[in-house]
């Protein structure tokens, strides 16, 4: 439209009509800002959290003071082209799911996974995964070369002397946790212990979930050199989760923050 009227000299009606466009919609002109400010912090975090999606990006600028919208921050992360992608994962059968009841207590149940990966020289470690499926908490990230079902009981002994016994444990039915040394723990200790069926991770969702953003934000975003620098970093990821990781679940409060709430509270922030 600019073309006819500054070439062919149309006036400004004319071009328009020639389009179809209104002569006040060709003489609009913005007033929105640049939000430069809001920008730039925004692509600070998105470096900072290089998997954290719009959605946690705009609850940790909110703790800020900045006060936008999702729809407006959504916009924003789309032209600054700091959109997550999605890592590929192998396809899962479909059906039906049933949901594990959330248990409405601290200690009342925890979970527990293992996790492997490789240092960067080809060794492989493992990551013993503890969670309370009530507060998300992650209580312990244990990284060595073995984990065997006596390490597994001390490490138990650990969490439960700083913060109190779990009235129930559910695993799966791997072999350090099906050992005598388990088994002989969790009668001593008087906790109950619930093996979920074989071939059916979801029984376990609240440590699978935990297993996956520790995949996703820590385990893929760094090589380890050797195993301490690997517990260097998986004990940062652990409590950076704990305290400042943003958790949706939870009505967007940490872990930490939301098991400091009266219950009441917590029974409204959850999802």
């Amino acid at each position: 439209m600019s073309w006819a009227i500054e070439e062919k000299g149309y006036s400004q009606r004319r071009a328009c009509g020639l389009i179809g466009v209104a002569p006040k919609t060709y003489r609009y002109a913005s007033t929105r800002g640049d939000d430069a400010a809001v920008r730039v912090r925004l692509r600070g975090l998105a470096g900072e959290r290089r998997r954290f999606g719009y959605r946690r990006l705009l609850i940790l600028l909110r703790r800020e003071g900045l006060t936008l919208n999702h729809k407006k921050l959504f916009r924003l992360d789309w032209e600054e082209r700091l959109s997550v992608r999605r890592r590929g994962g192998r396809k899962r059968a479909l059906g039906t799911r049933a949901p594990a009841a959330v248990p409405q207590e601290p200690n009342q149940r925890w979970s527990l996974d293992f996790v492997s990966d490789t240092l960067d020289d080809g060794r492989r470690f493992r990551i013993l995964v503890v969670v309370d499926d009530c507060t998300r908490e992650c209580l312990a990230l244990v990284v060595d070369t073995s984990l065997s079902g006596r390490r597994v009981a001390r490490e138990l002994d650990r969490i439960i002397v700083g913060r109190g016994k779990p009235l129930m444990i559910v695993s799966d039915n791997g072999t350090e946790l099906t050992s005598h040394a388990i088994l002989r723990w969790q009668e001593e200790r008087a906790v109950e212990w619930h093996y979920i069926a074989p071939g059916k991770p979801q029984q376990n969702g609240f440590v699978e979930s935990l297993n996956g953003r520790l995949r996703d934000e820590c385990l893929n975003e760094h090589l380890f050199r050797c195993l301490t620098a690997a517990r260097t970093l998986i004990e940062a990821w652990r409590v950076d989760y704990n305290t400042c990781r943003p958790h949706t679940s939870l009505g967007g409060l940490t872990p930490n923050a939301f098991a400091t709430r009266p219950k009441q509270d917590q029974n409204q922030n959850r999802l």
